[in-house]
């Protein structure tokens, strides 16, 4: 399987894991210092970023991992993607869609996630003149 292949369906594991609220898959996916930052700025570590799940705080019906492109790096990967989601967290909605960065690592020849970076996707920025394509 190639590099691209593997971390394709580390992905895939990522997201099923997370929709079934898995947290020890979640923690097996992931190195000891991994760290997301979130959509508006704020970063958890590993610890912290498990226990969404724990009680039924963070509840999420559904992601999708897609328009992934891989950069191989030897040991590092960097895939950039669109991240769409149907949460919620503490019964407050937490759906969206953001680019995500993942940045993987290979450790004993498997791959693990070490960080995440969420950014939401919004409209053209407001310095962007009306009409302009690109």
């Amino acid at each position: 399987m190639s590099t691209e292949e593997e971390i394709r369906a580390l992905g895939k594991r990522w997201a099923t894991a997370e929709e079934q609220g898995d947290r020890q898959a979640l923690d097996e996916l992931t190195v000891d210092g991994f760290r997301l930052v979130g959509p508006v700025g704020f970063v958890l570590g590993k610890e912290q970023w498990l226990a969404r799940y724990d009680g039924g705080a963070l509840v999420t019906e559904s992601i999708d991992w897609s328009d992934v492109e891989i950069l191989d790096l030897g040991d590092t990967a960097i895939a950039i993607g669109v991240h769409a989601q149907v949460a919620s967290y503490q019964g407050n909605p937490a759906n969206g869609r953001f680019r995500a960065t993942h940045v993987v690592v290979r450790r004993d020849d498997q791959w693990r996630l070490a960080s995440i970076h969420l950014s939401p996707i919004g409209g053209p920025a407001p310095f962007e003149k009306q009409g302009s394509a690109r």
